[in-house]
C-alpha cells in the first residue's frame, strides 16, 4: 500500500524522483480491517498503531474499500473520534520520521 506519506517520507524527503519504484516507498506490511468488524475496535486499532486509514477486507480478504479517521467522525459524530485522533497523533509509532 502507499500513501501520500509513504511518499513524502520515504520518496521526496529522501530525494527520490517520479521515476522511483512505488516498492521503494510503499509501506510493505499493510494493516487492515474487516467489513463486519466493530467500528469501535476499529478506531481503537487505528490509534494502537497511529493510521488515519485502513483497507477494509471482506472475511474472504477482497478488498472492499478503505476507511478513513473523517468516515468514523462522520459516522458517530465525533464519538470516539478524538481519543482515536490523540493515539494517531502521538510522537512515536511504527511511521515515525525519527
Amino acid at each position: 500500500m502507499i500513501s501520500d506519506r509513504d511518499i513524502a517520507v520515504r520518496g521526496v524527503a529522501l530525494g527520490r524522483g517520479p521515476d522511483s519504484r512505488v516498492g521503494d516507498v510503499m509501506t510493505a506490511e499493510v494493516k487492515y480491517c474487516y467489513d463486519d468488524q466493530d467500528l469501535d475496535e476499529v478506531t481503537a486499532n487505528m490509534g494502537e498503531i497511529q493510521v488515519r486509514r485502513l483497507p477494509v477486507l471482506s472475511r474472504e480478504k477482497r478488498l472492499v474499500g478503505i476507511i478513513a479517521l473523517g468516515d468514523i467522525a462522520q459516522a458517530q459524530a465525533g464519538n470516539g473520534t478524538g481519543e482515536a485522533l490523540s493515539q494517531i497523533s502521538r510522537p512515536g509509532g511504527q511511521h515515525a520520521q525519527l
